[in-house]
């Protein structure tokens, strides 16, 4: 199987909600968190303030969210993944596999598209390398986390709406 290379995939509607989470982050985030640092600040010695501390942890997940939401809007690809192959597994894919007798759907791609109850798997995670590529009707083994090795039938494979 040739080696494919990842790619994030995200609908319209994914990148149009993550650009308005990229946005509130840059500015109400920004200020409401500001307010709470100089807020606590102002309570006094910084060294066993709490709300403080606790408010310089919560900038920094923001702030590590609106990178994350940057290079992940910059790098994407928007729209619908290009068809492959008729039957070939790829990102921005429902799949519908049998792994010990049950079957179990997810998408392929990024947990940023997803909406409601599906599982997201990425495509580098092992069962997503395990599939990706592959064609409806094969079935491939790949080696778990936890050492184990897990064989997959591959029943279905839809573009994600």
């Amino acid at each position: 199987m040739p080696l494919m290379s990842a790619q994030t995939w995200l609908t319209q509607e994914a990148a149009d909600r993550l650009r308005a989470e990229l946005e509130f982050l840059e500015t109400t985030g920004r200020v409401e968190i500001i307010k709470k640092i100089e807020t606590a600040r102002s309570e006094g010695d910084l060294k066993e303030n709490g709300g403080y501390h606790a408010a310089r942890e919560e900038q920094g997940k923001m702030e590590a969210r609106i990178r994350q939401l940057k290079h992940m809007l910059e790098h994407a690809h928007i729209g619908a993944p290009p068809a492959g192959e008729s039957g070939t597994v790829g990102a921005g894919m429902v799949i519908t596999v049998e792994i010990s007798g049950e079957a179990m759907k997810f998408l392929l791609g990024s947990r940023e598209i997803a909406s409601g109850d599906l599982d997201v798997y990425s495509e580098n995670s092992p069962l997503g390398a395990a599939v990706l590529g592959r064609k409806i009707g094969e079935t491939v083994s790949y080696i778990a986390p936890n050492k184990r090795e897990i064989t997959v039938s591959i029943l279905e494979a839809e573009f994600y709406i």
